[in-house]
């Protein structure tokens, strides 16, 4: 296995300056990085702030964002502060949503076009994309014979 160095940043800022790509999954209120800090062509995967008070992404990284993808636009609408928060200020709307994970990657929307964009990807989790993980899963560890099957109503 290749080594890994790990670095402490003395501020969140510092942490993201020069991110390829940042994961948030948190359960904050407030947001947890300066938009002013990244660097062109980042990649944003926010996971966490999944009610409509919790806010992990700011507005400042919004309006530096060239796409903004979500797994359910529904979804989205209902529980992602990172999104709603600004959308009760005016500051983002549903129509600046570029268009849900399932589009691109199904290529009927690009993702991606030039390396400068900096993009992001907003999830407040869908449980068929849990079942999905769960039955490849399943599939993988039945070919490796790993694990034990049983009944759970037996």
């Amino acid at each position: 296995l290749p080594s890994l160095e790990l670095t402490a940043a003395a501020t969140p800022g510092e942490a993201v300056a020069n991110a390829d790509i940042i994961c948030t999954a948190t359960t904050s209120k407030n947001p947890v990085f300066p938009g002013n800090k990244l660097k062109k062509g980042t990649h944003i995967n926010a996971v966490g702030a999944f009610t409509p008070d919790m806010q992990e992404i700011g507005e400042d990284v919004l309006l530096k964002t060239a796409k903004v993808v979500v797994d359910s636009v529904d979804a989205a609408m209902g529980e992602a502060g990172d999104l709603l928060i600004p959308m009760g200020k005016g500051l983002f709307s549903p129509e600046d949503i570029y268009g849900e994970i399932g589009e691109v990657c199904g290529g009927t929307k690009k993702g991606r076009e030039t390396a400068d964009e900096i993009t992001l990807f907003k999830t407040v989790g869908l449980s068929v994309q849990d079942m999905a993980v769960a039955i490849r899963v399943l599939k993988k560890a039945r070919g490796l014979g790993l694990g034990k099957e049983f009944d759970f109503w037996a």
